[in-house]
């Protein structure tokens, strides 16, 4: 075996990873209702995306909280409240889901991207809406119960 080979299974994987952000306040938080989308149409799920090609992940998150909500997010004010590891049950992917909170931003939460947002709406985080994306209702259980980090998806 020659030291650009490896056996088969040792690969690492091909991690997708996404970023998310939750504004709460006052035991709110903030979501969307997803529309015109491949994932999760109809859905509520926080203000999210994937990282790009290059990107840190904090660049990432304040560049989809300009985008999706049209604020403007500083990376030193951002904080990782908890990394999900997701394996995806549709397409058997591994996903590293990350969730991040700021308490400081310029703006003001809009619906920037209506065309992939029907609305924004603030829920209790004690009473979440029935129609959100499963890892969502998931991942802001164990933001509330303070932990950082889970799995799902992954057989026992």
């Amino acid at each position: 075996m020659t030291a650009h080979t490896r056996e088969p299974g040792t690969e690492p994987p091909a991690l997708v990873v996404g970023v998310h952000l939750v504004l709460a306040d006052e035991g709110t938080v903030l979501l969307g209702r997803r529309r015109n989308t491949r994932y999760a149409a109809g859905l509520w799920h926080l203000p999210a995306g994937h990282m790009e090609h290059g990107e840190p992940v904090t660049r990432a998150m304040t560049r989809e909280a300009e985008e999706e909500l049209g604020i403007t997010v500083a990376e030193h004010d951002l904080e990782l409240v908890h990394a999900l590891h997701l394996l995806d049950a549709d397409n058997g992917r591994d996903r590293l889901q990350l969730f991040f909170r700021t308490t400081r931003y310029e703006g003001r939460p809009r619906n920037a991207e209506p065309h992939k947002c029907e609305e924004l709406r603030r829920w209790p985080l004690d009473r979440l809406p029935a129609d959100i994306v499963p890892y969502t209702a998931h991942a802001l259980a164990e933001v509330t119960r303070g932990s950082r980090i889970s799995t799902l998806g992954w057989p026992a």
